[in-house]
């Protein structure tokens, strides 16, 4: 009997701990994967519906009155097609500020091979690409990459699309392929005459608390002119962000199912004890105990198992969660193996981020279910009757 109750307290205890852990590993790849699109997309773009905002001030200074406004930048994007020899590749073409874009991103911070952004001068026509990009161009800094854009000149021998040389200042490294094989900057004055917008199309926001983004981006919306419209970057990475959280919750639901397994293994063990207690049951029914007394018992009995499972759990799992990163260094160091390939991943570490929102739930829904597999082995507890049970003692 105390083995089997130890298996139902290891089962119990080894359901939670692996939720705790993977959940946590998976908010840390999250946070991670986040923290880096972050870096080199704002929180918050306000752009207007018409197209440019040629005076662009007067708003920068209203939506700064916000108090959750850290700062603003004016941009001008467009989609564009960049060529070295024969490389050709896709771009988004992003044309900023470079003294007020270190104020709503860390793009500066991500720099390989220039000093700062002060490399792009308006008129200089310089470009930064991802260093995916450049790779995939086969350009080093001081080469030159011709920029086609689709707005095009009429010409007697049809549309003709704009073409403009840049000449690469240096390589951005986000540690994010999605952006550094497709994104390139250049000055604002250089893009908006490229791509002839008059003036900058929106305004990039850093707001002082990323989770409120969305809330800010309604608010400001209220307050801003009509037909301008701002978008949050939730909203601008909701299919990535959507995959995450349904994967996160169908490997929730996966390992919850060890927990139900310790609570089967509870059953088990409880109905066992039953089983084999039958004659001192009975003894206690002549002695007046009555059915909820003797279902008080086994309840006792089965909770006092699952808090202790519970409790082993939560603390090996978040203990683990915690030092998640030096155990798979240690493992990787002890095998000669590496599980993040820094070429591939661009992680060196396992993150982890244990949260209190996903541990306490575990930790509720598994005691609640082992204080629910104590019900029937009680319920027949209670319902033995004594003449039968002492008929052959």
């Amino acid at each position: 009997m105390s083995f089997i109750s130890g298996m139902s307290v290891a089962s119990i205890a080894l359901g939670v701990a692996a939720l705790i852990i993977v959940l946590s590993v998976m908010n840390g790849f999250q946070k991670e994967v986040r923290d880096r699109m972050l870096s080199v997309i704002p929180h918050i773009e306000v752009s207007n519906a018409a197209g440019a905002i040629a005076d662009w001030e007067p708003v920068a200074e209203a939506v700064k009155q916000h108090p959750e406004v850290a700062a603003a930048a004016p941009y001008v994007q467009g989609q564009a097609l960049l060529t070295s020899g024969s490389s050709v590749r896709g771009t988004l073409l992003k044309g900023i500020d470079p003294a007020l874009e270190p104020g709503v991103s860390d793009i500066a911070g991500h720099l390989d091979s220039a000093e700062s952004l002060d490399v792009l001068t308006p008129g200089g026509f310089g470009i930064l690409l991802g260093r995916d990009l450049a790779w995939m161009l086969r350009v080093r800094t001081g080469d030159k990459v011709a920029v086609l854009v689709p707005q095009g000149n009429m010409t007697p021998a049809g549309l003709v699309p704009r073409m403009k040389q840049f000449t690469v200042q240096g390589y951005l490294s986000s540690g994010h392929y999605e952006y550094d094989s497709s994104m390139a900057l250049i000055h604002m004055k250089d893009a908006a005459a490229l791509f002839r917008t008059g003036g900058p199309q929106g305004l990039r926001l850093r707001v002082t608390d990323m989770d409120r983004a969305p809330a800010v981006a309604a608010e400001l919306i209220r307050s801003l002119p009509r037909g301008t419209y701002a978008t949050d970057w939730s909203r601008q990475n909701r299919t990535w962000f959507a995959a995450v959280q349904v994967e996160k919750r169908m490997m929730g639901i996966i390992l919850f199912l060890i927990v139900l397994v310790g609570a089967f293994g509870l059953v088990s063990a409880l109905v066992m004890t039953v089983k084999e207690k039958q004659a001192d049951i009975a003894i206690l029914r002549t002695l007046g105990a009555s059915e909820g007394a003797i279902m008080r018992i086994f309840v006792i009995q089965g909770t006092v198992v699952g808090i202790v499972g519970v409790a082993i759990g939560v603390g090996a799992g978040l203990m683990i969660a915690e030092n998640v990163g030096a155990i798979v260094s240690f493992i990787e160091h002890l095998f000669g193996v590496e599980f993040l390939p820094k070429q591939i991943y661009f992680i060196s570490d396992m993150p982890s981020d244990p949260r209190m929102s996903d541990v306490v739930p575990i930790a509720l829904f598994s005691f609640l279910l082992s204080l629910a597999a104590t019900l029937y082995p009680s319920w027949r507890a209670a319902r033995t009757q004594p003449a039968e049970a002492l008929r052959y003692e």
